[in-house]
């Protein structure tokens, strides 16, 4: 199935978009890692199988889009899990962390939900527990031109689509969890994604940065570009 999504994404998509890969994508380890993105439309997961080539790419989908008959045939095609929404869905974390350890690739959006405004919302913390649980590092990743309204305003129009896919040269690993409870880990939790976002957000265009625009962090990533 992965192979038929790959073969769309990089020859179907070349077709209505101009794609622009930063980063040296070459030196993606073949799997046992998280890819962490800002969340802008309904392309998002597309444009990874046009960057990796991994067979095992894991898709979190909450299960309120269960209810679309054409979502419903994408998350086949995509193979999703479904996550019950609004609690900790420890069946699909324990597939997740398994996944991971056998060499797979979790695609993941820590906003939880598509920006409407493109630029970044507050993350949550799940997918640092996830990452850290399975002992595996997270690259960031930065995309742009894949906004739902950019992306039918332009078909509509016959206007090619302008995606830039930007992957940060450096994994993060995220602190041990296990040896802190309560609030501790919390915070623990909370400041490790805050991280990864504002790794992410140096790599986007400023009008992107949104939550984490002002964050001193992502102030001294962009600092030392």
């Amino acid at each position: 199935m992965s192979a038929s999504v790959r073969f769309f994404a990089r020859k179907i998509l070349p077709l209505i978009a101009d794609i622009e890969v930063h980063g040296d994508v070459s030196k993606l380890p073949k799997g046992g890692y998280m890819l962490a993105s800002n969340h802008l439309g309904r392309l998002d997961s597309l444009v990874v199988y046009y960057v990796i080539d991994n067979d095992d790419l894991i898709h979190p989908l909450t299960d309120k889009y269960k209810k679309q008959f054409l979502a419903r045939i994408v998350a086949s095609w995509l193979r999703v899990t479904w996550l019950t929404r609004g609690q900790a869905d420890m069946k699909a974390i324990r597939e997740f962390i398994t996944r991971l350890k056998n060499g797979g690739v979790m695609v993941i959006a820590p906003e939880g939900t598509r920006s409407k405004t493109a630029s970044l919302l507050k993350a949550e913390p799940g997918a640092i527990y996830i990452a850290s649980s399975a002992n595996v590092g997270i690259i960031p990743v930065a995309l742009t031109g894949t906004e739902d309204a950019d992306v039918v305003s332009r078909l509509k129009k016959f206007k090619r689509l302008k995606i830039t896919i930007t992957a940060g040269d450096e994994m993060y690993f995220p602190p041990d969890i296990k040896s802190v409870k309560g609030a501790e880990r919390d915070a623990l939790l909370q400041s490790s994604i805050d991280e990864v976002m504002c790794r992410i957000a140096a790599l986007l265009p400023e009008s992107y940065r949104g939550y984490y625009k002002d964050f001193p962090r992502t102030q001294e990533l962009l600092k030392n570009k």
